[in-house]
């Protein structure tokens, strides 16, 4: 299986947070980083610009599509994310299945990005 990235964007607040509140987005991207292992990155990132809609994160592979998340809640996204990052590097073509996709993936996808290298 092909390496996959899960960038969790540390800046995240969730709507009605304090501005003194622990950031949501960090909160996840602590939970998500123990979770790493050999095929399998967790990159913190300051911004992933869907504020409105945080916490986000995004799963990549390389040369495949590249999900962006949103809405997430801390306590139950890293374990769904992890999963999805299976899915993802062990999918036909690099696209992440519907079918036993966790439920947090399925209510909070935003947007779906094609490879670089996408064919016209």
């Amino acid at each position: 299986m092909p390496p996959v990235t899960v960038f969790v964007c540390t800046t995240c607040r969730r709507s009605g947070d304090a501005e003194d509140a622990p950031r949501a987005g960090a909160t996840l991207a602590a939970k998500a980083e123990p979770l790493a292992g050999p095929d399998l990155a967790v990159r913190p990132v300051e911004c992933l610009g869907n504020c409105s809609r945080g916490p986000t994160a995004a799963i990549a592979v390389p040369g495949g599509w590249t999900y962006v998340f949103g809405n997430l809640d801390p306590a139950e996204a890293a374990p769904a994310l992890q999963e999805g990052a299976r899915l993802l590097a062990a999918a036909e073509g690099q696209v992440m299945p519907w079918r036993g996709r966790p439920e947090p993936l399925k209510r909070g996808l935003i947007a779906r990005i094609p490879p670089l290298e996408f064919p016209a």
